[in-house]
């Protein structure tokens, strides 16, 4: 699995078209939140992981990448998104950690509210069980915290 990781849109999307072709899932890691609209609407990618780091918040809504309008995209072109554990593990200050955390949770009552697959990438080597409670204090609900541990 190759993660198509590039700021500018038109390279990710012929680099979306060369991995479609070579038959390779189709993994893309997320920016900002236009950056995430032109990739949603391409049909061929599989996942797009969420990016939580990084963002400036607006007054009454944080910047996490991904609103309503994204997450029924997402649904109906089949894309699941993901969330990196890594990126939580890797932030060492305090107020950053809870901003992120705070923009996992919002992302997590959007894709529940639209009913979209959630997938965690655990390069940490987590015990799933951990991960199981971690989503689910997040606001996740069973059966989406289930899936997205699998």
């Amino acid at each position: 699995m190759k993660i198509i990781n590039t700021q500018d849109a038109g390279e990710a999307r012929k680099l979306i078209e060369k991995t479609a072709k070579e038959n390779n899932q189709v993994v893309v890691q997320g920016k900002s939140i236009d950056f995430n609209r032109l990739i949603l609407e391409n049909k061929k990618v599989n996942v797009l992981i969420l990016n939580h780091t990084n963002k400036k918040d607006k007054l009454k809504q944080q910047d996490s990448g991904l609103n309503h309008v994204l997450c029924n995209l997402a649904r109906e072109n089949n894309i699941t998104l993901a969330i990196d554990f890594s990126e939580i593990l890797a932030e060492k200050e305090k107020k950053q950690k809870a901003l992120i955390l705070a923009r996992l949770e919002q992302n997590i009552k959007l894709a529940k509210k639209s009913k979209n697959k959630l997938k965690i990438i655990n390069k940490e080597g987590r015990d799933n069980r951990d991960l199981f409670s971690f989503l689910l204090t997040l606001g996740a609900s069973t059966e989406m915290a289930k899936e997205a541990v699998s």
